[in-house]
């Protein structure tokens, strides 16, 4: 027994050693964990201790703003800390990220002295320094861009698959509404401004709110910091104010338990590097707000936003009496002018969007008023020209420009593209400004929507007291200005404050040139504020009397075309190239010469067509085939039908005849002869059956021809379609223009 117990005592031994090395491993180890969640500062070694929390990149991921809470949390918890540098190089982030972070070292502030040393600080990065007790800058820190930027909330479309309960349950905010919240939102950030720096604040709130950055130096000088010194100096001053004489500097980490939330935000940082409007969207889609700085980059980096309003939406190419140039890539559309288009609707005045500039010029000769709206490619010499014969013969030229992104996209920005409005607006002695005006002193809802409430008498103006631009630019002309705005609106360009006029209108010729510096006024909602509807109206009524000025002007009266008159025409018939001579012979006798035929129109005392005769063939009409019902105007129609009886070659057929006359408009045609007519073009269709042996013979003509109050018909082109037993037999084409006429 005893050689047993001899036996088993080492065992033992070993046995009670294996335990309390294990439990020393296991002391060790929970001891190491302790001082982990203690930023790795050991038990046996602690001291006080000075905290640092870097503060970097953009604040718009939440696995970023997770990791500044986590790390002043532990500021807070931990009693080895008793002070803490925020060093901060961020740009701000998104406004309810920015607001946690700054609340949490609020609370930090009232336990232990928070110190702030910025190398950076711009925006939602100023917000959060200005929890702290004092603000160290180097000379060159970059300090401020107070203010937000926010993305507005999209247009609803509606769904029959997808329902909501109210309004606005899918965008959250009006329209209208949301630049004010924006706004109090600012708000916010200026009390907390205000609320941190106290009595040393010497910057105005209107100083703040013009979002300028400042180089360290000028940031003490305005009171938004205290004092030039490193990161050093910024711990010493925290470890005075703790009343510390011997301390340790400690940078706070994440604990282990949230490693992959600091890989998120390393990657979140990291990306943010090159935050753009698209990046901003996609992490916070609109409604959204940011107390964030971008560079111009940025913006310029970004795509227009699918919530944005919809351009060039609609581009039909149909006549009107007011034509829409979307030739140049105009970025117009039926959405923006919808409030207009519907007075002028109500007017009975049409609207046609043309993306063709042949057919603008085409149709200039029957309009009214030529739109043009921020183009983005210039106008030619020969399409300026065209539009100056259109307002000097008494047309309407609307000149719409509107300086923001939505119109003028990335290469506006980045080229100011005012040179393809500017490229017509010139010939008359008008130009839009650079950039856009804005008024930090009186504004609705943000600084860029500027009031006006200066006026000139003039019939666009009638009735005005207040209008809201949004976004605007001013419209420099010689004589002519209609609105201004205040003396405190400055251009964003010109740098100064003062006066400018945002509309204009001159008489050019017999006609009128009209220039806004602004297009979203004529849009809903923003159509609704103050008087800005009363100006739509006014346009539409300045239209309306445009357009009926004209009409009344626009007709044909009857041709006086005395007897001895001798007109030749060039006729393309078929590819071949004739020549035909139309004479007056008598107040009732008209002759045509044609391919060696001769051939005689006998006319009523009225000067209705009664009875065709050539070499020996006859045609009388039963009911005489009248002349057009002079004076002719724009939509006038009229029809005939008449029987008639032929006689050809000895033998007698019977027939009859049906014509249509409307006239589609009035435009100017060049004779071969060089002279310019004045014509209405009329639209022409003529049917005329004829029974013969075989059957019925039928022959459809259709075309237009034009007709002049100088010369009578100066050109004709048609299409001759022949057809026996309803079957088509033969196609010709018949074009015909005057070339001389002599009066007699």
């Amino acid at each position: 027994m005893g050689r047993s117990k001899e036996m088993e005592s080492p065992k033992l031994g070993f046995k009670r050693k294996s335990v309390l090395a294990v439990l020393l491993v296991i002391f060790v180890i929970a001891l190491s964990l302790v001082a982990y969640t203690y930023n790795y500062i050991p038990i046996s070694q602690r001291r006080d201790f000075v905290g640092i929390i870097r503060i970097e990149g953009y604040i718009e991921e939440t696995a970023v703003v997770s990791r500044h809470i986590s790390l002043i949390s532990q500021a807070m918890a931990n009693e080895s800390i008793k002070a803490v540098v925020i060093e901060i190089d961020s740009g701000g982030g998104y406004v309810v990220y920015i607001e946690q972070v700054y609340l949490h070292l609020l609370a930090l502030k009232e336990k232990k002295p928070l110190i702030a040393s910025v190398i950076s600080a711009l925006s939602g990065g100023y917000y959060i320094a200005v929890a702290a007790d004092y603000i160290y800058v180097y000379p060159t820190s970059t300090l401020g861009s107070v203010g937000v930027i926010a993305y507005a909330p999209s247009v609803l479309v509606p769904s029959e698959l997808y329902i909501e309960t109210g309004a606005y349950k899918w965008t959250g905010f009006t329209q209208l509404q949301f630049p004010f919240s924006v706004d109090n939102v600012l708000g916010n950030f200026l009390a907390a401004i205000e609320k941190g720096r106290g009595d040393r604040l010497k910057a105005t709130r209107e100083e703040l709110k013009k979002a300028l950055i400042y180089f360290g130096d000028e940031a003490i000088r305005l009171g938004l910091a205290d004092e030039v010194g490193s990161l050093q100096k910024a711990v010493e001053d925290a470890a005075r104010r703790a009343n510390l004489t011997r301390y340790e500097v400690v940078e706070l980490k994440p604990v282990a338990n949230q490693t992959l939330g600091v890989e998120e935000a390393e990657k979140g940082q990291t990306s943010s590097k090159k935050l753009t409007l698209d990046m901003l969207s996609s992490l916070h889609p609109p409604p959204a707000m940011h107390y964030v700085h971008l560079p111009m980059e940025a913006i310029m980096a970004s795509s227009p936003s699918p919530y944005s309003m919809p351009l060039n939406a609609s581009r039909l190419s149909t006549r009107g009496t007011v034509i829409v140039d979307a030739s140049h890539e105009n970025k117009v559309s039926w959405w923006i002018l919808d409030a207009l288009i519907v007075e002028l609707a109500k007017m009975n005045v049409t609207v046609s969007f043309l993306s063709d500039w042949k057919d603008v010029s085409a149709q200039l000769s029957n309009a009214s008023t030529l739109i043009v709206a921020s183009p983005t490619t210039p106008y030619s010499a020969e399409e300026v020209d065209d539009v100056d014969e259109f307002v000097r013969n008494g047309g309407l030229l609307l000149l719409l420009f509107d300086p923001a992104w939505e119109y003028i996209e990335t290469e506006g920005l980045k080229s100011w593209i005012i040179a393809p409005i500017n490229s017509l607006a010139t010939r008359f002695g008008l130009s839009f400004a650079k950039g856009y005006l804005y008024n930090e002193k009186e504004y609705y809802g943000i600084y860029r929507n500027i009031y006006v409430k200066k006026f000139n008498d003039h019939t666009l103006t009638n009735g005005l007291k207040t209008l809201v631009f949004f976004t605007a630019t001013s419209v420099h002309s010689s004589s002519g200005s209609l609105a201004w705005t205040s003396e405190e609106t400055a251009s964003s360009v010109a740098e100064r404050t003062g006066e400018s006029a945002v509309m204009a209108s001159i008489n050019v010729g017999n006609g009128t040139v009209t220039a806004i510096g602004d297009l979203t006024f004529l849009m809903e909602p923003y159509c609704h504020v103050e008087d800005n509807y009363k100006l739509i109206m006014n346009i539409a009524g300045l239209i309306a009397n445009v357009s009926a000025k004209k009409a009344a002007e626009e007709k044909i009266t009857k041709p006086n075309l005395p007897v001895g008159t001798e007109k030749f025409f060039k006729e393309i018939v078929d590819g071949r190239e004739l020549i035909f001579r139309w004479i007056r012979k008598s107040e009732k006798e008209i002759i045509v010469e044609w391919l060696g035929r001769t051939i005689f129109y006998h006319l009523t005392k009225d000067e209705a067509i009664e009875k065709v005769t050539s070499n020996g063939s006859e045609c009388v009409y039963e009911s005489p085939i009248p002349e057009p019902p002079y004076p002719l105007t724009k939509g006038e129609r009229w029809s005939h039908r008449s029987a008639f009886n032929l006689t050809l070659e000895g033998e007698a057929y019977r027939g009859e005849i049906f014509e249509e006359h409307y006239v589609k408009g009035f435009e100017k045609i060049t004779a071969g002869d060089g002279k310019t007519y004045f014509c209405a073009k009329v639209e022409y269709t003529r049917h005329e059956v004829l029974r013969i042996r075989e059957g019925v013979a039928k022959t459809i003509t259709s075309g237009h021809y034009w007709v002049s109050s100088n010369a009578g018909i100066v050109k004709q082109e048609f299409l001759i379609q022949h057809f026996v037993n309803d079957t088509l037999t033969g196609v010709e084409g018949d074009v015909a223009i005057l070339i001389l006429i002599k009066m007699g």
